[in-house]
This record gives C-alpha cells, sequence and structure tokens, in this order.
C-alpha cells in the first residue's frame, strides 16, 4: 500500500532536509530504471531496421534521464540557498522566504510526464 500524499508541510530544518533528501532518491531511482531500460533496449538491436522500433523507447528514457538530472540540479541550487540562509540566521531555526517555498513546492509537485499539470497542491 502506497504512502499517502502530504497536503501539508511544516518547514523545519529538519523536515525540510528530508523531503530535499526523499527528491533526490525519487531522482537517482528513476534514472537508474531509464538506463537500465535503455540499456536492455539497445542490446535487443541486432540490425538497423531494430533501430525504428527501439528509437522511440530510447527516446523516452533518454527525456526520464534528462528530467532527473534536472531535477537534480534544481534541488541542489535549492540546498545551497537554504545553506545559505542557515548560515546567515544566527537563530536556531530557518526562516524560508517565499522564493525557496515555492522552489521546493514546484519540485515536490513536478510530475514525470511535464506536459501534464500538476494536480497536487500542498499549503505551505
Amino acid at each position: 500500500m502506497p504512502r499517502p500524499k502530504r497536503k501539508e508541510i511544516k518547514f523545519t530544518n529538519e523536515s525540510a532536509l528530508s523531503l530535499m533528501q526523499e527528491i533526490y532518491n525519487e531522482c537517482v531511482e528513476q534514472r537508474t530504471t531509464a538506463i537500465r531500460i535503455q540499456n536492455k533496449m539497445i542490446g535487443f538491436m541486432k540490425e538497423a531496421a531494430d533501430m525504428a522500433l527501439i528509437g522511440p523507447v530510447l527516446k523516452e528514457q533518454q527525456k526520464i534521464i534528462d528530467s532527473s538530472i534536472d531535477k537534480k540540479l534544481q534541488l541542489s541550487k535549492l540546498l545551497s540557498t537554504v545553506s545559505q540562509k542557515n548560515l546567515e540566521s544566527s537563530q536556531s531555526g530557518v526562516v524560508f522566504d517565499e522564493d525557496i517555498k515555492e522552489q521546493i513546492n514546484r519540485l515536490v509537485s513536478q510530475k514525470e510526464d511535464d506536459d501534464k499539470p500538476s494536480t497536487l497542491n500542498y499549503k505551505m
């Protein structure tokens, strides 16, 4: 049974880092699976005519790989921003501005298929 989707996210330093780690782990898993499928399809190719059949699958897997790399880059930029805010803050807790909240919401709401709009709404 899948874990229920979060509807409300409370931002603390630990919860934000945990959420970012979860997003990173999902990106790594998606990328690894896409590379495995891509390599398997290339192994099935015997002749040049097979490329016409395998080509669309390889193209889709490459989109997934590129998407996961893009998400990881966005995540690292976000993490560096949060770390910088954490260093600047002398308080025990970190205060997230609206830009950081928007970036996290975009990463969480982003689906594998970027053509479809996300239907998830989170309160922050």
